[in-house]
């Protein structure tokens, strides 16, 4: 227990420590789980001494004063400020939004949970019972919440984080499904006869094709970043710097496309709208050319699987895909990997 006392000093003519009416020195004394302290706190105000005192027993500590911890609602306002003025992309704060403005806080106003010590563990698992997200996207909004909660302990809102307890689900991941050939000339094909702008479609098929780009970055795509039969730019996913060259037929196409800045946008409008469309043009062309299961990131695994059935080496796959690290392409293309070293056992044999 820890007392407040004044320290009566000349010309005070007050001696006893009950006495609290005058402007002398306030001392505390006491003891505050096991630890002994007697000393000066340097005040004159007995309201701001207790005030003081009080937050050190709020802490559990001598000379210790907790932040004043913020509501729930508070504490990912000011997450969500913090990682706007880390330039996160609106990609990923629109993530980050959608799990805590739009789950957490109704689930916890539902509850009528509003002060962050509330988000114990089995809050938490509480919480995480209610997505019906698919593991995949289940394991990576538990990497966001996890975040907020780091931020919330490393600012002192939380004793410790209770989400450091919380198992990732099991993802089983998908095997990487890259077009066939035949399915690929299909598509092509298909251009001649398509209802639409099927050159301009052809031009983005081959683009893809044989410079394994996303199609974010290729709709983006601008005309001086291609020279020399070569394609350069910074990867709008992990900002990589990719310098790719590609088929003459590639780059003919790419010449005859009618814009001025950009080769398959108009400039005008939001990227993701953009993206939209050529989606929709695909589902058009893959019907017409009666190709199952399109989708623009197949041409993207084609252009990989192909290079590595070819023996490039897995690691300039990586250097050409844009992708931050190695592992993320031993991820998605293990087992053709695994199929590369097949056709390189079976040659061997073949030797014998």
């Amino acid at each position: 227990m820890l007392t407040l006392y004044r320290r009566h000093q000349p010309p005070c003519r007050h001696a006893s420590r009950r006495v609290r009416n005058c402007k002398c020195p306030i001392w505390v004394q006491g003891s505050l789980r096991g630890e002994y302290v007697r000393r000066s706190l340097d005040l004159r105000s007995w309201e701001a001494a207790s005030d003081l005192i009080t937050a050190w027993n709020a802490s559990g500590e001598i000379g210790v004063v907790k932040p004043e911890t913020p509501t729930i609602k508070e504490a990912v306002e000011r997450f969500l400020a913090d990682c706007e003025a880390r330039h996160l992309k609106d990609s990923s704060l629109k993530k980050y939004r959608n799990l805590l403005t739009k789950k957490l806080l109704p689930f916890c106003e539902d509850h009528g949970w509003t002060r962050m010590r509330q988000l114990t563990l089995d809050a938490l698992r509480e919480f995480r019972g209610s997505w019906t997200f698919a593991p995949i996207t289940h394991q990576k909004n538990l990497e966001f919440l996890k975040a907020f909660l780091r931020f919330a302990e490393h600012s002192a809102w939380l004793a410790e984080n209770p989400s450091r307890a919380l198992k990732p689900p099991k993802v089983t991941p998908d095997p990487t499904l890259p077009f066939s050939r035949t399915e690929v000339e299909k598509l092509l094909k298909a251009c001649a006869t398509f209802d639409g702008n099927g050159t301009r479609l052809r031009a983005m098929i081959l683009l893809l094709r044989y410079s394994g780009l996303r199609i974010s970055d290729a709709v983006a795509l601008m005309r001086d970043r291609i020279s020399g039969g070569k394609v350069f730019l910074y990867t709008q996913k992990t900002g990589t710097p990719v310098y790719v060259p590609v088929p003459k037929k590639v780059s003919q196409a790419l010449a005859a496309q009618p814009g001025e800045k950009y080769l398959f946008w108009s400039g005008n409008g939001k990227r993701k709208s953009a993206i939209e469309d050529w989606r929709r043009s695909l589902l058009a062309l893959a019907k017409l050319a009666d190709v199952k299961e399109p989708s623009f990131h197949r041409l993207r695994d084609t252009f990989a699987v192909e290079l590595l059935l070819a023996g490039v080496p897995i690691e300039q796959v990586s250097i050409l895909l844009g992708h931050s690290s190695l592992k993320i392409t031993e991820k998605h293309y293990a087992p053709w990997v695994k199929a590369r070293q097949k056709q390189l056992e079976a040659a061997v044999k073949k030797a014998w």
